[in-house]
């Protein structure tokens, strides 16, 4: 069965190619810089980061970067102390504001939403999403979405209306994979560049936790289908097994129970996910830089 290819990058070079892609939004929309909700994560600590560059290396308009920090009850302490940490490495303007307040002021209007975890956790971040693009709004900037290439593209794992509500996606065509590469690249501390991905939108979540698999897995799965493999195809793939049956030996010995049932339920689940992200981007599909990455 042949070999699934994947991505490698050049990080100076794509970096540059995001940049610019960043420039050429900003300068066409006639805007002040950008916004960007920073979660002390990986993906909004990148784009932050990708962006600052482009903006300090850019000498015709003084843009600005805004990073806001909006957490929940939900979120931890150490979520705040990175994101303020990640702000005061990269020197830009950020705000911290506490959206528990208009999240339970919605129980007037939908408290139909409080009853159900998943709801909940998706208005919060529609909650989160209204005001950034507010702030956005106010301050003639552009919403810089933090979603990668695996979560928006491959899977569509974030809320419509909500995360996914930007104005560009600067990371959008960059896996987990790359998008910690670059992070290393940019200097982002390590502890932040191997944080455990979670959205931070109902108790004790994390992305693996929700998912039964992590994003090397569908970067693979999502490659793979591009690449021409089918569904029984890949659930053989020997570039597939290996990670899914140590990803489920992991998830069996810390929620004591098993998600899927072998490979093929594994395969199927990604590629379900697949589908709807496509769905999803045929309602909201910001922009993405074209970057330059390599298959051999």
């Amino acid at each position: 069965m042949k070999r699934i290819k994947l991505a490698r990058m050049d990080a100076e070079t794509v970096s540059g190619e995001i940049g610019r892609f960043v420039l050429r939004q900003v300068e066409a929309a006639a805007r002040t810089g950008c916004v960007v909700g920073l979660s002390g994560g990986v993906d909004s600590s990148t784009t932050a980061a990708l962006i600052k560059r482009a903006f300090d290396r850019h000498r015709a308009a003084a843009y600005e970067l805004v990073g806001y920090i909006l957490p929940t009850r939900l979120n931890q302490e150490a979520d705040i102390r990175d994101a303020r940490a990640v702000a005061a490495h990269l020197g830009i303007r950020h705000e911290l504001h506490g959206i528990e307040a208009p999240v339970e002021a919605m129980r007037a209007t939908n408290p139909e939403a409080f009853a159900s975890i998943f709801h909940k956790g998706n208005m919060i971040s529609r909650v989160r999403a209204n005001v950034l693009s507010t702030k956005a709004a106010t301050e003639a900037k552009l919403v810089a979405g933090t979603g990668n290439k695996d979560e928006d593209f491959g899977i569509g794992y974030y809320t419509l209306f909500g995360d996914g509500a930007v104005h560009l996606s600067p990371i959008g065509g960059l896996s987990k994979r790359l998008v910690r590469q670059m992070a290393a690249f940019l200097g982002i501390d390590s502890r932040i560049v191997n944080r455990v991905p979670t959205a931070g939108l109902e108790p004790g979540q994390s992305d693996f936790k929700d998912l039964g698999y992590d994003y090397d897995v569908v970067e693979l799965v999502t490659e793979g289908f591009g690449q021409g493999l089918s569904a029984a195809e890949l659930s053989r793939h020997e570039q597939i097994a290996a990670p899914v049956e140590e990803q489920a030996k992991r998830y069996r010995e810390v929620f004591g129970a098993d998600r899927f049932r072998g490979v093929a339920e594994v395969v199927a689940d990604v590629l379900r996910r697949h589908a709807i992200a496509k769905s999803k981007m045929r309602i909201i599909h910001p922009p993405s830089p074209q970057i330059t990455l390599h298959y051999d």
